[in-house]
């Protein structure tokens, strides 16, 4: 009886003790990381490679050294593509990064997820001004009047030229070809001076057809591109197809250059004198302008010449909080992205990477008016966003498939490159675009 006794009496000694370890467990997992100094350290998972990379990590350093309370460590996980699925993996465990940067089309997939802290949160708190930041960009952001996540690095488009190679045309150099008409009149000029010259290039990337669909007013989805309610099909129709006939026309006149989806041949191509116009990122400006051995002119990207200009769709990144981290740790994240926001930071930001400055009073700094003079390229993407109107079309679709929609239009494209029909390609494409909406909502239960 007393062995019996005992027993039971260390049993319940026992459930006594787990209990209290299990909640010192609970009150530790709810304590942030340290540093031996005593700061918050905040893991910051990022998609930035090269030039960018560098900046990025002069920011953070930087930022960690004016002040004694946070400690940020700035985590490469690889591409966009790369990342994404990286913390879709582990969002909501401790494994889980305090913040992370995501693609401008991961932003309802992220919203979906329910496994962020939306910044409106720390907006709400502190009365955290929204305006000052450049309005087009925030746009896209904005998602029901509610900001999810903070704007970050943010690119458009622009239309990249040979100086050079106008001049031996007989074009003005300093008048860039502003409809697609004018691409292919140029094209031919170029074509008939230097026959070992292509006129244009585009890539066959889906950001590009958007931005494309964009200028001319054509939005992406319907239900205002996905922003009133959940798109149920494509909105896009002779204004997306006149996409795929503007490149259908040049590659019949010979005077395209077709580099498929590598974006980085194009660019290779261009430096090389292979092709003399192509499309791609204003993040990209520096490095084109830094390593040709000609002169290049930037311009707004063109329009079919019955449209009017719209103007661009802001691409690139944001940056989104973990749910559950400890309040401190996200505080602490939040100061860090505050701290991205101002004028000194972002003005450094964009003269190294060639990315937009986020607070518009980056571009009044010293350091952003001497590169401005010292490379005027860099002006027109910012002058092309500020004079985008302020549309459906502009502000861009939202709907956690665009990753899918973009792989399809880029297949649509390169079967146009490659002699395909442009209205059966386009027609395939719009065809299968739908069906992929349709398995979206399908899946979330819509």
């Amino acid at each position: 009886m007393k062995k019996m006794l005992l027993f039971i009496g260390l049993s319940v000694l026992l459930v006594v003790l787990a209990a209290c370890g299990s909640k010192e467990e609970k009150a530790n997992a709810g304590e942030p990381q340290k540093t031996k100094d005593g700061k918050t350290v905040v893991t910051f998972w990022h998609s930035m490679g090269g030039k960018a990379q560098e900046s990025l990590d002069e920011i953070v350093k930087e930022y960690n050294e004016s002040q004694d309370k946070v400690q940020v460590n700035a985590e490469y996980q690889g591409t966009y593509e790369e990342s994404l699925p990286k913390f879709q993996s582990v969002a909501g465990s401790d494994a889980a990064p305090t913040m992370v940067q995501v693609q401008e089309v991961g932003t309802m997939a992220m919203i979906n997820s329910g496994k962020i802290e939306p910044i409106q949160k720390f907006i709400d708190e502190e009365n955290y001004d929204m305006k000052q930041l450049e309005e087009n960009i925030v746009n896209y952001y904005n998602v029901d009047g509610k900001f999810y996540s903070m704007p970050f690095n943010s690119s458009t488009p622009v239309l990249y030229y040979n100086k050079d190679a106008f001049k031996k045309a007989g074009l003005d150099p300093e008048k860039a070809p502003a409809t697609f008409e004018e691409v292919e009149e140029f094209s031919k000029k170029i074509v008939e001076s230097n026959p070992k010259m292509k006129g244009f290039a585009l890539q066959a990337y889906g950001w590009l057809f958007e931005e494309l669909l964009a200028n001319q007013g054509g939005e992406l989805l319907n239900n205002d591109n996905g922003r009133s309610k959940t798109a149920t099909k494509v909105a896009f129709d002779e204004k997306g197809k006149s996409i795929f006939e503007w490149v259908e026309r040049m590659n019949k006149d010979k005077t395209f250059a077709n580099y498929g989806t590598n974006g980085d041949n194009m660019i290779a191509g261009f430096l090389a004198g292979d092709v003399a116009m192509f499309m791609q990122s204003s993040a990209a400006l520096r490095d084109v302008v830094d390593n040709a051995s000609f002169e290049v002119g930037s311009a707004y990207i063109p329009y079919p010449k019955d449209a009017e200009r719209e103007g661009v769709v802001i691409g690139g990144a944001s940056l989104w909080m973990s749910k559950g981290k400890p309040a401190e740790e996200q505080k602490a994240a939040w100061d860090f992205m505050k701290y991205l926001q101002t004028p000194e930071v972002q003005a450094k930001w964009h003269v190294g990477t060639g990315y937009f400055a986020i607070n518009p009073k980056a571009y009044d700094v010293d350091v952003a008016k001497k590169a401005h003079k010292e490379m005027p390229q860099l002006k027109v993407a910012i002058e092309q966003l500020q004079s985008s109107k302020s549309s459906f079309a502009t502000q861009g679709a939202l709907m956690d498939m665009i990753p899918e929609e973009r792989k399809i239009m880029e297949t649509a494209l390169e079967s146009v490159y490659n002699g395909e029909d442009a209205d059966k390609a386009f027609k395939s494409a719009v065809e299968q675009v739908n069906a992929a909406i349709e398995q979206a909502n399908a899946a979330r239960g819509e």
